[in-house]
């Protein structure tokens, strides 16, 4: 199976789209757009057949631009990666770091695409989709993107786990528009893969990414915090915006949004041990290095009885 894979060996359960799934789906995208563009100027032809040749000049161009350009860029962004072809293919354009595309990502591919895909009938596309390791294009590369295979089996391991209950909502004032991409992907990797991870590797894991978390938003992780449930609380915030952002609403209820997409869950397989013998709590399988698991289970219940985030309280 290809996987996305940080460089701390931690998998992002996403399958990069390859070059025959992908052009299949270009292909059915083409004949879509090729047919409306057919009916559309035709009609444009017959109402413009008073006007100049200058003047018809001007309305076959834009009239290119707007249906083989600027239709696809609408399309991906109003669906969020998601074309006819795509979709009958079961595939998805997604950021970086796994994340909805915007209308700038959309913007990219297309006007890239235009050249690479268009003027050359599909050549460039194909040579750098070939060399690519992912078999990103040209546009993919510069818009920071990836065409995805959506209809793959999720592996457990892949949850991310939301925090717990008495963090929600607690950095709602984060500024986190200077975090990259990259380090997005990493803490999302990371806490899908948390329980799986040695308790003394896991518990630095989660100490450099909150570190290199707060460096970027200037706001140094809360003391008492766990740093793996801080990471959790931030990538939950983050999500929760996201949703407000693409569906116009949307609040925090036991792990999900309500009005938008769920974006924690009901509970985590793996919980955190107290701590190893020199540090707090590290993510564990239940059994930590220094005594028996905390459940917590009356104060961490998010959705429902049983559900528990797997994260424990400040002391």
């Amino acid at each position: 199976m290809s996987e996305l894979v940080t460089g701390e060996a931690v998998a992002l359960q996403l399958q990069p789209a390859r070059l025959p799934s992908r052009a299949l789906a270009l292909l059915l995208d083409l004949v879509v757009v090729l047919v409306v563009y057919v009916v559309v100027s035709v009609v444009l032809v017959l109402s413009t057949a008073s006007l100049d040749d200058a003047a018809r000049t001007a309305v076959s161009i834009a009239t290119f631009l707007l249906v083989l350009v600027g239709g696809p860029i609408a399309v991906e962004t109003l669906s969020h990666g998601r074309s006819l072809g795509k979709t009958a293919c079961g595939l998805r354009v997604v950021r970086d770091d796994g994340g909805p595309i915007r209308f700038r990502h959309a913007l990219v591919r297309g006007a890239l695409g235009l050249v690479e895909i268009l003027l050359t009938f599909g050549v460039v596309a194909c040579v750098a989709s070939l060399v690519s390791a992912r078999g990103r294009r040209l546009g993919d590369v510069f818009a920071g993107t990836l065409v995805v295979r959506e209809r793959v089996p999720v592996a457990r391991g892949g949850f991310v786990p939301p925090p717990p209950p008495w963090l929600a909502g607690r950095f709602q004032e984060l500024d986190l528009s200077a975090v990259p991409d990259g380090l997005w992907l990493a803490i999302r990797q990371y806490l899908g893969r948390m329980s799986q991870l040695d308790p003394q590797v896991g518990w630095a894991m989660a100490g450099r990414l909150a570190g290199e978390l707060a460096e970027r938003t200037g706001v140094p992780v809360p003391p008492g915090v766990p740093p793996a449930a801080y990471l959790a609380a931030v990538v939950q915030e983050r999500q929760v915006r996201e949703a407000r952002r693409m569906f116009g609403g949307g609040s925090v209820v036991g792990g999900s949004v309500v009005g938008g997409p769920v974006v924690g869950g009901a509970g985590v397989g793996g919980g955190f041990s107290p701590a190893p013998p020199s540090g707090p709590a590290v993510p564990g399988d239940g059994a930590g290095a220094g005594g028996p698991s905390v459940g917590v289970e009356g104060v961490e219940r998010g959705g429902g009885a049983g559900q528990s985030t797997g994260f424990v309280p400040p002391a």
